[in-house]
């Protein structure tokens, strides 16, 4: 699982952050056109399935996790007319880890619609040169970032803006509940996988520490993006080339802010340094970023963010995010956790109103399960993400979820595009390699310390129907990587059956 952090550095000048406006949101693998003729229930298939080899494969899979102590449930189906073709321990609830997200996914795309654009705002009213009260809001857009900042700064400098009295964010539309649930179970994880979430968030609610040696004997250089969040002390020097890298950062949270120390030391002429860590409390962070970018820009600025400002129904600036199906590929594609908990949470809204809640979320992404055909007894859904120990699938609901979103138009082609392609990108960019051609592997995959999980499709060649497989593994600590090699064998097998006889090329 990954946080997935946008690092652009911009010089003030209007004209070009203007410019920024039009630029997509960057993603590491570019959607393919969506294959929206997948969704109709494919034709029977030409040939029918042998299990034997699937079943095999499945049978070592079954032996290998039982010898580490651990417990797989294993599904495999023809997602045309549902059929089992393999199952072991189908109706287990275990963990999913990231395959949790298959659900968040699924009903977002479905109740939000592959369509849906977040907003975030600056709203009040100019007078003459001035804002006495500049409120930035927002619906839950998991993307924004400084850049965006940045364009709607120059935005609003452009419209004769230079003096702004008080900053306030208005994070009305998520409750105040920032840290999703079972995220409590590592407090003191700072890294970026682990970051809360609120409906104005920005750069996925982290902070990246930029740190350029310069030469011996001189401070290394050190760049915070957003700015204007973290007060920093310390410095961290730069020593010979022939020195080892010793650089240390501790943060604390300071009332809504953080408290940052940096020590040690860089070599001269050693690669830039990026450290990325999460923030404590989320709620001020976009407002003093945004403080921030407009003082550069050159305006008068109040000293300190506040909470609040429902009040201002002016809107002057508007951002909106890239559609909700593209937005997804962060979840399929790259497990981003703070994406699945912000959709996540944005399924509550839209479910339940506002404010939103992860228990109305819950309570809907479990509807849709349930409306889909994909419950089972002991299935269990608290957070969006399936971080730390918290969410309960079993494999043979998790290959109903499959098989509905496949076959629903309304959901199929963009889930299809969000999952990651075996051997060509994402999570499953170095699996399934011999399988790159055909791009006939999609999935999702799962790790935590002790769970391996890997969900999914493979396509078929025409006249033939697709499979859904679903296998968990729960129990295994230190064998996760074991048990990737012998899952792998199991879709493998799966697929070479499927495409028997067809040209792979």
């Amino acid at each position: 699982m990954r946080g997935f952090i946008r690092n652009v550095r911009f010089a003030p000048a209007i004209a070009a952050l203007i410019g920024l406006a039009t630029l997509a949101r960057p993603c590491e693998s570019q959607p393919e056109p969506r294959p929206v003729e997948m969704t109709a229930p494919a034709a029977s298939p030409k040939r029918s399935i042998d299990p034997a080899a699937i079943e095999a494969a499945m049978s070592k899979l079954a032996a290998d996790v039982k010898g580490w102590g651990g417990v797989v449930g294993v599904s495999v189906i023809d997602v045309s007319s549902g059929a089992v073709i393999a199952a072991s321990s189908e109706h287990a609830p275990l963990n999913p880890a990231s395959n949790a997200k298959l659900a968040t996914a699924a009903a977002a795309i479905r109740l939000l619609g592959p369509q849906h654009r977040f907003l975030t705002g600056l709203y009040g009213k100019i007078h003459g040169e001035g804002v006495d009260e500049l409120v930035i809001r927002g619906d839950g857009d998991p993307s924004l970032s400084t850049r965006d900042l940045w364009v709607m700064a120059a935005e609003l400098r452009a419209a004769g803006v230079r003096h702004v009295r008080s900053i306030l964010v208005d994070q009305a539309w998520f409750d105040d509940a920032y840290v999703p649930p079972a995220f409590e179970q590592q407090p003191a994880e700072w890294a970026p996988f682990r970051a809360p979430i609120a409906a104005v968030s920005l750069n996925e609610n982290t902070v990246l520490f930029q740190i350029r040696a310069t030469k011996d004997g001189a401070d290394a250089l050190v760049d915070v993006d957003p700015p204007g969040f973290v007060d920093l002390t310390g410095s961290v020097g730069t020593s010979k080339k022939s020195d080892p890298e010793k650089v240390v950062l501790g943060l604390e949270a300071k009332g809504a802010r953080l408290a940052g120390k940096l020590g040690g030391t860089l070599p001269e002429g050693s690669r830039l340094l990026r450290v990325a860590k999460r923030v404590e409390d989320p709620r001020l962070l976009a407002g003093y970023a945004l403080r921030a970018v407009l003082k550069q820009l050159g305006a008068d600025v109040p000293a300190e963010v506040k909470a609040g400002g429902s009040k201002q129904k002016a809107l002057l600036v508007a951002h909106r995010s890239d559609e909700l199906a593209q937005l997804a590929f962060a979840l399929g594609k790259e497990s981003d956790n703070f994406y699945a908990e912000m959709l996540f949470k944005a399924i509550g809204a839209q479910a339940k109103g506002q404010p939103a809640t992860t228990e109305a979320a819950a309570a809907a992404v479990t509807t849709y399960l349930d409306g889909a055909g994909a419950m089972d007894a002991g299935i269990v859904v608290k957070n969006g993400s399936g971080l730390f120990d918290a969410n309960r699938v079993t494999a043979s609901s998790t290959t109903s979820l499959l098989r509905a979103a496949y076959r629903d138009p309304r959901v199929g082609p963009d889930f299809l595009a969000q999952l990651s392609i075996g051997g060509v990108d994402g999570t499953m960019r170095g699996r399934f390699k011999e399988w790159s051609k055909s791009r006939a592997i999609r999935a999702k995959t799962g790790t935590l310390d002790a769970v391996a999980a890997l969900s999914g499709y493979v396509l078929p060649p025409p006249g033939r129907a697709p499979i859904a497989f679903s296998l968990v593994v729960n129990g295994i600590p230190g064998k996760v990587s074991a048990a990737r090699g012998s899952m792998d064998d199991v879709v493998k097998a799966i697929a070479a059956e499927l495409w028997k006889g067809a040209d792979r090329n």
